[in-house]
C-alpha cells in the first residue's frame, strides 16, 4: 500500500510495529494529562458561542499549546468532533492511529507540501461533516508565533468561525523549535479560550494582513491570561 507522497510502503512489519508504538505513545500522552492537576478553563462561555454561530468552528492555537488546549477539547465530546491535520504518509499512519484512539478525526493531507489541498479537506470536514479542525497557524516548523493566513482563509470560505486558545502551566518543560510545552507532575494548568472570531466573506491583502495581526496579538493576549491566572505557588 502507497500513500500519497511518499514512497514508502505499509509492510506487514511497519504495521505491526505501529501497532506497538501507538499504545505506548497513547499512554505517554494520558501519563502526562493525567499528572498535571485538573486544568482551569476561562472563557469555556465562548465555546458555547462558537457553537450558537455554527455546528463546526476551527480552533486555533500557537502549535506549542496544542497538548492541553486539544485535551479539553477531546473531552467536549460529543458536542465537538475534533480533527488533526496528519501527515498522509506512511509515517502518518502513527498519528491518525493516536488520533482515533482520543476520538478525534484525522485529516490527511501536509500543510507543507499540499496546503490547497488540506484546505480543501479541512473545509470539507468543517462544512459536509462538522468537524473542529485544529489549525496551529505557526506550524508544523514555524517560524514561532507567525499567524500564518491559512486559518483565516478557512474561516472566510467555510463561514464558520474561529476559536482561538492558550494554555499555561506553573511548571514545564519547554522544547524543539517552538517551545513545546509539557507540564512538569503536579503543575497548575490554566487554559484560556477566546470569542469566536467570523471572518468577512470579502476580505483584500490589507485586510488579511490585519487579521493575521489582531489574531496574532490574540494568541498572546490569551496567553497572558492563562499565565496571570495561574496561582502565585504550587
Amino acid at each position: 500500500m502507497i500513500r500519497a507522497g511518499s514512497s514508502r510502503r505499509m509492510t506487514l512489519l511497519r504495521r505491526l510495529a505501529y501497532r506497538i508504538i501507538v499504545p505506548i505513545g497513547a499512554g505517554l500522552i494520558r501519563l502526562v494529562w493525567g499528572i498535571a492537576r485538573r486544568p482551569r478553563v476561562v472563557g469555556a462561555e465562548n465555546l458555547d458561542a462558537a457553537l450558537e454561530i455554527a455546528p463546526s468552528f476551527i480552533p486555533v492555537l500557537w502549535h506549542q499549546h496544542q497538548l492541553f488546549c486539544a485535551k479539553w477539547l477531546l473531552g467536549q465530546r460529543p458536542r465537538v468532533t475534533l480533527g488533526f491535520l496528519i501527515s498522509p504518509s506512511v509515517d502518518g499512519e502513527i498519528g491518525a492511529m493516536l488520533v482515533d484512539r482520543f476520538g478525534g478525526v484525522a485529516v490527511r493531507g501536509s500543510s507543507t507540501h499540499t496546503g490547497a489541498r488540506a484546505l480543501r479537506d479541512y473545509y470539507e470536514a468543517l462544512v459536509k461533516r462538522d468537524v473542529s479542525p485544529i489549525i496551529t497557524p505557526d506550524g508544523p516548523r514555524g517560524p514561532r508565533f507567525v499567524f500564518k493566513p491559512g486559518a483565516i482563509l478557512l474561516a472566510q470560505m467555510s463561514g464558520r468561525p474561529m476559536l482561538p486558545m492558550a494554555y499555561a502551566a506553573s511548571r514545564a518543560i519547554l522544547f524543539h523549535w517552538d517551545r513545546f510545552v509539557i507540564p512538569l507532575p503536579f503543575s497548575h494548568i490554566v487554559i484560556a479560550v477566546g470569542a469566536p472570531r467570523c471572518v468577512p466573506r470579502t476580505l483584500n491583502a490589507v485586510g488579511m494582513q490585519q487579521w493575521q495581526e489582531e489574531m496574532t496579538a490574540e494568541l498572546k493576549a490569551l496567553y497572558a491570561r492563562a499565565h496571570a491566572a495561574l496561582p502565585n505557588r504550587d
